[in-house]
């Protein structure tokens, strides 16, 4: 079951994010492996500073993302001030 995950950061949370970044893209890379990360990246400003995550996610269950989201890091330093999730459908390559 797919779905968008929406991460918006706190303000002034860049120091947060920063420490955060590396334990966030290792559990990252884990769910790659694991076929539960879609993609991912950053949302930024108009000056390139980081402002949230934008994640398409491929869970079993919405209980089993949610599961993730407790140890997210992001989430547990304090990072994503507020996260919404979506239920999502890829659709066709338009490339």
């Amino acid at each position: 079951m797919q779905h968008i995950v929406l991460g918006h950061d706190y303000k002034y949370a860049s120091q947060k994010r920063i420490a955060a970044r590396k334990a966030h893209i290792a559990l990252g890379d884990q769910l790659v492996s694991e076929g539960k990360l879609v993609y991912g990246g950053a949302i930024l400003g108009e000056d390139g500073e980081m402002l949230g995550s934008m994640l398409i996610t491929n869970f079993d269950s919405r209980e089993e993302l949610d599961a993730w989201l407790e140890i997210e890091p992001y989430v547990v330093q304090g990072v994503w001030e507020t996260v919404e999730v979506s239920a999502f459908r890829t659709g066709p390559s338009f490339s």
